[in-house]
């Protein structure tokens, strides 16, 4: 009998947090490293949200929060809902955790049992398939292609359907692709979905403000014949640069609010007390205030984009949102670049990272065996002399 249990054996080391140890690793012995690789705004945090954890910590908040996060925050949470998404959620209806990805495990142990399966729209972030699978489900990949710009269209949902398909999960603007649903889209998945009413929907909304187009955000519990049926995920950490505060949270039926409550009650209790202080000031006030950095990351987009139209062998599209583009680098699969064969993405990423000094993800982790991940939330700087080794060390 071994040691570790099968479970933890069995599971994935995160791809994003792997990368950035190796290039950590490589850092420390001197090498000059460029980051593209983690999912984290290199912004500060905003000086008012700031003072208001100042604030918090003065007014001695310091003891066990709620397991289900402050009532105060929770309001703020509901006002922001109703503010930013049309959406109307009651106290009991809001979970807060320790960032998104407690609320998505959360999520997946109350609802998932052995051999339920949830769809999966590749490319996906890089937990969703072993959260569900923590969970005994079982993920179902649906492949998507740049040229439908990396969404899962009505059809293809339709097709991956089975009497054993519990959930779906999404995240729109998307980690890793940036593309965005729109509203006539996800209505298109909702009807199919009208047919089928015993699939519940994670919509995964992290990136909701880091948004390029002029149409604004979609949430699928947007449509009266979704909204019990969708449980809406959440966060402060990309668009408020608080990555490192670790507060998510969901708006959800009641049921399933309270089974993630009962959930976290067992696992972590509530999240941390400073934390929610600062966060009940980021929500209430308007998101308007954080437009600098997203103005910044559709400028660091474009030139992203711009310089890898001069890098041979990369094919891209043109994301809508988040800060992230999902370059599909097939061509250089079975070429030998300074000696070294590249069969696959992992090869690729790896390549990049010993032989540019540039560090991205490959596509593997996200479902997607044809395409790495390259982060702009980096400056302009390190974004240029990043592309520029990446093409001397591709040509």
């Amino acid at each position: 009998m071994g040691i570790l249990s099968e479970r933890v054996l069995n599971m994935s080391t995160s791809a994003t947090l792997a990368m950035a140890a190796k290039a950590r690793e490589l850092r420390a012995e001197g090498k000059d490293i460029i980051g593209l690789s983690l999912g984290e705004p290199d912004f500060n945090t905003p000086d008012y949200i700031k003072e208001a954890a100042i604030k918090a910590i003065n007014e001695d908040y310091n003891s066990y929060s709620p397991v289900d996060g402050y009532v105060e925050l929770k309001e703020a949470i509901i006002t922001k809902f109703k503010r930013d998404n049309n959406l109307d959620y009651s106290l009991p209806q809001i979970v807060v955790s320790t960032g998104a990805k407690q609320a998505l495990y959360n999520i997946a142990q109350v609802m998932l049992n052995p051999g339920d399966e949830v769809i999966l729209p590749c490319p996906y972030w890089v937990s969703y398939s072993d959260i569900v699978k923590l969970a005994e489900g079982i993920p179902v990949e649906v492949e998507t292609t740049i040229a439908s710009d990396f969404k899962m269209t009505a059809e293809q949902l339709e097709a991956a359907i089975t009497p054993k398909t519990k959930m779906i999960w999404y995240s729109s603007p998307c980690n890793p692709s940036g593309s965005l649903y729109s509203q006539e889209e996800l209505r298109a998945l909702a009807d199919v979905l009208q047919k089928h009413p015993h699939i519940y929907v994670v919509s995964d909304e992290i990136y909701e403000h880091i948004n390029f187009t002029e149409n604004g955000h979609a949430s699928m519990a947007q449509f009266e014949d979704m909204y019990d049926r969708t449980i809406t995920v959440n966060g402060v950490s990309k668009a408020f640069a608080m990555t490192g505060w670790r507060i998510g949270y969901i708006g959800a039926p009641e049921v399933i609010a309270r089974a993630c409550n009962k959930m976290q009650g067992q696992v972590t209790s509530g999240a941390n007390c400073i934390a929610q202080r600062a966060v009940i000031t980021a929500l209430n006030e308007s998101p308007s205030r954080v437009d600098y950095m997203i103005s910044e990351f559709k400028t660091r987009r474009d030139l992203v984009l711009k310089l890898l139209e001069d890098v041979p062998g990369f094919i891209n599209n043109t994301p809508e949102g988040a800060f992230y583009v999902f370059p599909n680098i097939s061509a250089f699969f079975g070429k030998t670049l300074r000696g070294k064969t590249i069969n696959n993405a992992n090869d690729f990423s790896l390549y990049l990272l010993e032989e540019a000094l540039v560090a991205t993800v490959t596509g593997d982790a996200f479902g997607n065996p044809d395409c790495i991940r390259i982060s702009y939330a980096a400056s302009q700087e390190q974004i240029i002399e990043a592309i520029k080794r990446i093409k001397e060390a591709v040509s």
